[in-house]
């Protein structure tokens, strides 16, 4: 039951955290507007507090002694991903912030970055946030305060991560994935593997093919070289 609680808050956090990534793309672009910036923070918050739920819960289970091996093997695989998660998040963030503070929101058009994305975002948000959360304060500029929050948070989730390697000693290079490496790509090794017979049975023929061919041509060289031998003889002869 915990495993499973586990699991769907790790798999919560990576839809929001893929949410603020495609919100971060449109920032200085054609789409960027008021509420892009509410959707980035709305969407900011909702990952801190999921990141939040997810170290406490993983730290609980564990620091705790008693789990089986099994358990803490499958425990542990989730907190590697859930750190790759959080250092993913921080870079998003950072590249938020890095965005935020070289386009303003009064800067004129002619200086955004033709990003070809276009029309709303709020679609976007809405599949990782609830949209009765998605309230804009239409008066209020937020572009100066909301980037001096996203300092504060980038400081936050560093701490988090430094706070969750000092907790849990979780070496990933220790981690066994759950699956062999390549299990994804065996359809299409396959794939490969009925295209190479093809080939092979193919090559084959072509192989036949090519050894009648030279066959013909020895022949042929065989039946001129001797036709250049006689006529040489013959003029030599009757010369």
């Amino acid at each position: 039951m915990v495993k499973d609680e586990c699991k769907t808050l790790l798999d919560a956090l990576n839809k929001v955290s893929a949410c603020y990534r495609h919100l971060v793309i449109c920032v200085g672009g054609t789409s960027d507007s008021q509420n892009l910036r509410e959707e980035l923070k709305k969407t900011r918050q909702k990952a801190q507090v999921l990141a939040s739920a997810n170290k406490n819960k993983l730290t609980t289970i564990l620091k705790d002694k008693t789990i089986s091996k099994d358990d803490r093997a499958e425990f542990e695989r989730l907190w590697v991903l859930f750190s790759t998660c959080m250092e993913i998040l921080e870079i998003d963030m950072r590249r938020a912030l890095d965005l935020g503070q070289e386009f303003p929101l009064n800067v004129p058009t002619k200086h955004l970055i033709q990003t070809g994305m276009i029309g709303r975002t709020s679609a976007v948000a809405a599949r990782a946030i609830s949209v009765q959360n998605m309230k804009y304060e239409e008066g209020n500029d937020i572009d100066t305060i909301d980037l001096n929050e996203l300092e504060q948070d980038i400081s936050e989730v560093g701490e988090m991560i430094f706070e969750m390697e000092m907790k849990v000693n979780v070496l990933q290079w220790t981690v066994e994935a759950k699956q062999e490496p390549g299990t994804e790509l065996k359809s299409t090794v396959s794939a490969g593997a009925s295209s190479l017979g093809m080939i092979s049975v193919h090559g084959d023929g072509n192989k036949k093919l090519c050894d009648t061919n030279k066959v013909f041509a020895g022949a042929m060289f065989s039946a001129v070289l001797i036709f250049a031998i006689v006529l040489a003889v013959c003029i030599v002869k009757f010369a």
